[in-house]
């Protein structure tokens, strides 16, 4: 029996942004969004809950030599994977304007999708 996976949907600076990263980054990333498409139940080191940008919402989180990767995303039952913010770490914290800027693109990439 074939399960149906779950769709993605980039916010679409997000997913210009995540092709100038490096081919490694990419593939990491890749893999991890499979398993979430297949509706794997994913934790720590890979993901980890980020409840203070809003309910649902993990980061994704990619560590290689070229750096710390992070991408945002949301499970919306009606829409699929939202992945809506990403950026490059370059701190031990997540900055707090990378948190407001992905809290606006959320509610940004929801009002689009009309959720």
């Amino acid at each position: 029996m074939r399960h149906s996976w779950i769709p993605i949907e980039f916010y679409a600076p997000v997913q210009k942004q995540i092709h100038g990263w490096p081919y490694e980054v990419r593939k990491e990333l890749g893999a991890v969004l499979t398993r979430l498409q297949k509706g794997e139940s994913i934790g720590l080191p890979d993901v980890r809950p980020m409840s203070d940008i809003g309910k649902g919402v993990s980061e994704i989180r990619v560590s290689v030599k070229a750096g710390e990767y992070r991408v945002f995303y949301v499970v919306v039952t009606k829409a699929g994977i939202l992945v809506f913010h990403s950026f490059k770490k370059k701190t031990q914290a997540t900055p707090k304007k990378e948190l407001e800027t992905a809290r606006i693109r959320l509610r940004a990439q929801l009002e689009e999708l009309d959720l």
